[in-house]
């Protein structure tokens, strides 16, 4: 292990609609803006920072000509196929209580399982991209 790794910052994501998004994560995962970089000129993008539990960000990104999702990306089994980055995970402590607000807020449910006794639920964001919600 390298031991010039010291802490995990944060996860990018790439979305179409900042205010969109940042209610949904807010409503959603918890997490609350704390850093608004605003517009950065040599990305073409707006850039935020959010916190969630535990204190993890995710890095939100609006550029200017954002592309979509494409369609396979979408789908847990074949997106895991592909190579890259896949998903962010959170555990829970109530997956019937999250699934409860999902539905009472139409998140898109993309896929459900029970896998060596934890629950797992992936979720779509309004973009399509893919989080992972686990309650052990």
């Amino acid at each position: 292990m390298s031991k010039n790794i010291v802490k995990v910052l944060h996860t990018g994501i790439s979305v179409s609609d900042m205010e969109r998004s940042l209610k949904w994560y807010k409503e959603i995962l918890g997490f609350a803006e704390v850093l608004k970089d605003d517009y950065v000129p040599p990305l073409g993008a707006r850039i935020c920072f959010i916190r969630g539990c535990g204190g993890y960000e995710i890095e939100l990104f609006q550029y200017d000509a954002p592309k979509p999702i494409p369609e396979d990306r979408r789908v847990p089994n074949t997106d895991l196929q592909t190579i890259g980055t896949k998903h962010v995970a959170f555990q829970t402590d109530d997956m019937a209580a999250f699934k409860a607000l999902c539905l009472a807020k139409d998140v898109d449910i993309a896929h459900e399982v029970t896998m060596d006794g934890e629950s797992v639920m992936f979720i779509r964001d309004p973009d399509g991209v893919l989080v992972e919600v686990i309650q052990p």
